[in-house]
């Protein structure tokens, strides 16, 4: 895929009001001509990342999913994510805070799962929780959360300002496909395990939730920490999209492996068979 034609320029949210409605879960760009990635080439970059922290490099990926129940954070994990070699991968999944995180401020749990110089963070759910399901659930004071959008942006901005390269992935699936996803674990037994009865209450406050992410959207989509909404209700392009603007970013950060002064021949001499 040329530079002229980049999949992060197409998804990427424009800044300005936004309203999720105006973005189509179904489609497919660049998805006609898709391949399936070159892990190869998705694991080399990884790897030539890594390669720099070694020498002190400070340059680091943070992966931020979002998106509604069935939009497939855990399958983009499993088959975006899971391109890249277990090594310089850190994976998070935020679940509800416990009372020691609510003891401290929101981002108190977050500081504590940045990646480190060299590797590629995913946050499974994220921050974004906070200006997420505390609104809609009206579980802190209005001013309160309000005040989160600011605090995100400063956060963010300090990450980037420290050799952070943000990839914000909200996965956008529609009401009527997540439906079908839902009775689709219905009529498995073997997926029972993955039904949970509050996500069908969790559905009933959807246009409350769109609210939110339009709110997100707008207010935390800077020039330093983009949002990019990646069309989600076919899951191989999902996956592929996902692993395209992990590729891309990776490209356009062109990490490269160090070269030690290495006295290759002498070293060469040493490890000869005996004579």
């Amino acid at each position: 895929m040329s530079a002229a034609a980049s999949l992060r320029d197409t998804l990427r949210v424009p800044q300005g009001p936004v309203s999720i409605a105006g973005f189509d879960s179904g489609a497919k760009p660049f998805g006609g001509a898709a391949p399936d990635h070159d892990a190869h080439e998705l694991a080399a970059l990884q790897e030539r990342l890594w390669a720099e922290a070694t020498v002190g490099g400070s340059r680091r990926i943070l992966v931020v999913l979002q998106g509604m129940d069935t939009a497939g954070k855990g399958g983009v994990v499993s088959h975006a994510i899971g391109l890249l070699g277990p090594i310089g991968v850190e994976y998070t999944a935020f679940k509800k805070p416990t009372q020691e995180e609510l003891e401290h401020d929101f981002l108190w749990r977050i500081r504590r799962r940045v990646p480190g110089p060299g590797m590629i963070g995913v946050f499974d759910r994220s921050h974004y929780e906070d200006v997420l399901i505390v609104r809609v659930h009206d579980l802190v004071p209005e001013a309160e959360w309000e005040a989160r959008y600011d605090a995100i942006n400063a956060f963010e901005q300090e990450l980037v300002d420290g050799g952070t390269t943000l990839l914000k992935v909200f996965l956008h699936v529609s009401y009527d496909v997540q439906r079908e996803r839902l009775l689709r674990r219905l009529d498995q037994p073997d997926k029972h395990w993955k039904f949970d009865v509050a996500d069908i209450d969790e559905r009933g406050r959807w246009d409350d939730y769109q609210s939110a992410y339009d709110a997100l959207l707008e207010r935390c989509n800077t020039d330093a920490a983009p949002w990019y909404v990646v069309p989600a209700d076919h899951k191989k392009y999902r996956n592929w999209a996902v692993a395209e603007l992990l590729r891309e970013t990776l490209v356009e950060l062109d990490p490269r492996h160090p070269h030690p002064p290495l006295d290759v021949e002498a070293l060469r001499a040493r490890l000869a068979p005996p004579h």
